[in-house]
């Protein structure tokens, strides 16, 4: 599993008598084959943090279906006031994306898709909704069997 760190923030909590310091880390945790997940930690010091957010990414993993390096299909989807619109290219086009976007679906496996992100750019919530939208994705075999049909029927109707 390779693991990134997207995002790592020093929260002050003011009180009467002082300032608390802790530390806020979002890690994004993929196999490279189709499986992603990822994790918020808080603690006192930034290992700390970074530890447990890995450690919540690996039991937050979900399988995507992918076909030949990118998705079967168009897919929208929207987290929060994020939205994103992700697309299958032809071989050689690589990833278009940017940020936390970019991140994910290099985790992901994929390695052919564009993708547009509107509205806020919260790493949380573009995290969200990119694996949302990764996970509403089905191929010809998954829509088959939930028809009870062959798949020659779908195709050919």
């Amino acid at each position: 599993m390779k693991e990134k760190l997207v995002t790592l923030k020093r929260v002050c909590k003011v009180t009467k008598g002082r300032r608390y310091f802790s530390f806020t880390a979002l890690v994004v945790k993929g196999n490279k084959n189709g499986v992603v997940g990822f994790g918020v930690g808080k603690a006192k010091e930034p290992q700390n943090a970074i530890r447990k957010a890995g450690a919540k990414a690996e039991k937050r993993l979900v399988q995507i279906l992918l076909t030949g390096g990118t998705i079967p299909h168009e897919q929208k989807a929207k987290h929060g006031s994020t939205y994103i619109f992700l697309s299958p290219a032809s071989e050689g086009t690589g990833i278009i994306a940017g940020g936390v976007v970019r991140i994910v679906l290099e985790l992901v496996g994929v390695k052919n898709i564009f993708s547009k992100l509107n509205g806020s750019s919260n790493p949380n919530n573009c995290i969200r909704a990119v694996i949302l939208a990764l996970t509403k994705i089905r191929n010809a075999y998954t829509i088959s069997k939930e028809r009870g049909l062959t798949i020659k029927n779908i195709f050919e109707g």
